[in-house]
């Protein structure tokens, strides 16, 4: 048993920033799945968007988050993260975050902040670290968190299931208490009990076959709130970045929307631009349209790809802007300031999640749900670029302040350690393998982004057969890290299912064939399920 005041699940931005809160309060517990670095986080190039500038505004940045939503957004929680959004930079800044400066003097003759531009954006004000801002928040946090005592971070730990006075069988109000955690180097089942437990634990890209998303992606947050009886919202909003690079060796390497912000272009294998027949934004519009305009390219024909050119920039902007994308491209042979990026879409955002207030409150007791694991109303029906390095800090500090204002009562309850019983250690671990690859296959396929109700109820079907085997499977033999994943990504699936088979219209992300248009009656209006209901 393992008794501290606060347990955090993740250690991306959301996690570390609410750890650095509340440590001085408390006794602080960060369980990561890997190495302290590896998070969602650290693989963002784009940047933080947050109204820095003169020419910006608050209202341009929120008109813009709510377009972007495509009426699904809760008006009042946008104000307030884009309003707040400042504030938290300043705190990263002082940190130590070093963002890039622009060449151009301010006012005063002194050094002012570069400030670009993103996909949906009708203003520059993405703060970055050239195309590696992600790798950069993360040292900046992970610096201050060395420094305080109070913080101790458990790595290779992967969460099992949260502990609830519920299951525990105590009547009154449903409480968490706690988190069941496995030990990946012992192979042990650790308990965690806190009075406060905070889901930080990122998206489900692994969901899907083609992603953006590092390994550890794997829906868990969201699938063991679900198994605690929290709602969960929104879940077919799965955002498609749209351009992921296209290469037979390259796994998955995002190639920052802010290469369309700075002048990119995206063409046909023929070199014919064809944004300008989706959107008046041309290659600048929301990630959605994009996403769908390249999918009906390459539909129409027959391509693998399309082009994302940004050559006609000069050779020395290309590399002092983008070290990290140009590099990488160059080490698969594409030098981009010679020829244009071959780019796919592949599964990057997941909007839904836990379904939380703008403080991180889920409605489990004591649960609380920040950044890309939770769903605030932020995102709407389609996430803005760079709104979620904002949201995931704004909330975290939001919910260190909630708690510490209002602390929770201290536990009384009696938390059993975790029991075995008659499992015995696997031995048919290609079950685990095939199952993974057959689930991220068929939502690729069958719940992409594209829709049919025919293709969702066909995935809705197949995935209920392999619930059951992964259920026997999971009782039948001792726990192991891939086990635990392969049960999360398909609860996961199963309610990305139920979601996009709620909601009978095409809104932001969700674009169903057989409801082409926006039903009035469906905005402002969540698909929210819980278990067994």
């Amino acid at each position: 048993m393992k008794q501290f005041d606060f347990l955090i699940l993740g250690s991306g931005i959301a996690g570390l920033t609410f750890a650095l809160k509340v440590a001085p309060h408390g006794r602080v517990a960060i369980v990561t799945k890997k190495d302290r670095a590896e998070s969602n986080t650290n693989y963002a190039q784009g940047g933080i968007a947050s109204v820095t500038s003169k020419e910006d505004s608050f209202k341009s940045h929120v008109s813009d988050t709510l377009t972007a939503g495509a009426g699904l957004c809760n008006e009042r929680v946008v104000r307030t993260i884009v309003e707040e959004g400042p504030a938290r930079i300043a705190e990263l800044i002082a940190m130590g975050m070093k963002f890039s400066e622009s060449n151009a003097p301010s006012e005063d003759g002194g050094k002012q902040l570069d400030l670009g531009r993103e996909g949906g954006h009708s203003e520059r004000r993405i703060l970055h670290a050239k195309d590696v801002t992600g790798r950069e928040v993360e040292r900046a946090l992970l610096n201050a968190v060395s420094k305080q005592p109070n913080i101790e971070i458990f790595e290779n730990h992967l969460g099992i299931d949260l502990i609830t006075s519920q299951k525990l069988g105590y009547v009154g109000e449903n409480r968490c208490v706690g988190a069941y955690v496995f030990d990946k180097k012992s192979n042990r089942v650790k308990t965690f009990s806190a009075p406060v437990t905070l889901l930080a634990t990122g998206g489900c890209g692994k969901v899907y076959l083609y992603t953006t998303n590092p390994d550890i992606a794997t829906g868990d947050g969201v699938a063991m709130a679900y198994r605690a009886g929290a709602a969960i919202a929104d879940m077919e909003f799965v955002q498609f970045h749209p351009t992921c690079l296209y290469h037979p060796k390259a796994k998955s390497f995002l190639i920052s929307e802010a290469v369309r912000g700075e002048g990119g272009v995206l063409k046909t294998l023929d070199g014919r631009e064809f944004m300008d027949s989706y959107h008046a934004m041309k290659s600048l519009a929301p990630r959605d349209i994009v996403a769908r305009a390249i999918d009906s390219e390459m539909k129409k024909t027959g391509a693998d790809c399309v082009l994302l050119d940004i050559t006609h920039k000069p050779a020395k902007y290309i590399i002092e802007r983008f070290p990290n994308i140009y590099q990488t491209c160059l080490n698969y042979g594409i030098d981009i300031t010679k020829e244009a990026i071959p780019v796919v879409p592949a599964a990057h955002y997941q909007c839904g999640g836990v379904a939380t207030n703008v403080d991180g409150e889920t409605d489990i007791a004591g649960l609380y749900a920040v950044g890309e694991v939770a769903c605030t109303g932020l995102h709407g029906a389609n996430r803005l670029a760079s709104n979620s390095l904002l949201e995931a800090m704004v909330c975290a500090h939001r919910a260190s302040v909630k708690i510490l204002s209002t602390p929770p009562p201290k536990l009384e309850l009696s938390i059993p350690l975790w029991q075995s019983g008659h499992a015995t250690n696997a031995d048919e671990l290609v079950v685990v393998a095939h199952n993974w690859d057959e689930i991220r296959r068929l939502m690729w396929d069958y719940v992409g982004i594209v829709r049919t109700n025919k293709r969702l109820l066909r995935a809705q079907s197949r995935l209920a057969n392999l619930q059951q085997e992964i259920q026997e499977y999971y009782w039948d033999f001792n726990v192991t890290a891939d086990l635990l994943e392969l049960r999360n990504i398909a609860t996961v699936a199963e309610l990305i299912v139920r979601c996009a088979l709620m909601r009978p219209e095409s809104r932001g992300l969700n674009y169903n064939l057989d409801f082409p248009d926006l039903n009035p009656e469906w905005a402002q209006r969540d698909s929210v399920v819980r278990r067994g209901n």
